[in-house]
């Protein structure tokens, strides 16, 4: 038996695939599908949350440059006004290498729940449904890999 995919709660082998403690044999299946649901705009706000805390900083850095320069002061306090400006700019460095891994995570996550459907015994049944796209990426790949394992090749 070869195991194509396992984790906590999804197993998929050769022979079957257990969800939740529940096993479903492949010979039993006569179709597989997906199923999207309508994006979360939950999830795009955070993604867009997100870009403006790793923006804000570099524009108010530029402006607060600008304001500097186009002040009539002296140079003392020019160079004081330029010099903080450059400091919080420079400060996004560590912040942003967080926020974009938050970035980064969320598009990995996806915005849409993911439903896995097989025809089971001749009855629909929905095995998994998740938020996280990469992990319902690699477990309905492992599934189709499984399957098409389990009907026999023809030779040409």
């Amino acid at each position: 038996m070869t195991t194509y995919y396992d984790d906590r709660s999804v197993r998929v082998t050769s022979a079957a695939i257990r969800v939740d403690g529940r096993t479903y044999p492949l010979a039993d299946f006569t179709e597989v599908w997906h199923r999207r649901s309508a994006r979360s705009w939950r999830v795009l706000g955070r993604r867009g949350a997100l870009g403006v805390a790793l923006v804000s900083p570099v524009v108010f850095a530029v402006i607060g440059i600008a304001v500097g320069l186009s002040l009539d002061t002296s140079l003392t306090v020019t160079i004081a006004i330029v010099g903080g400006s450059v400091l919080v700019g420079l400060a996004v460095g560590p912040l942003a290498d967080l926020l974009f891994e938050h970035l980064d995570r969320s598009y990995a996550r996806g915005s849409r729940t993911m439903e896995l459907w097989v025809r089971w015994r001749g009855r629909p049944v929905r095995l998994l449904a998740t938020d996280d796209a990469l992990r319902f990426g690699q477990i309905y790949r492992a599934l189709q890999r499984a399957v098409e394992q389990r009907q026999p090749v023809t030779p040409r």
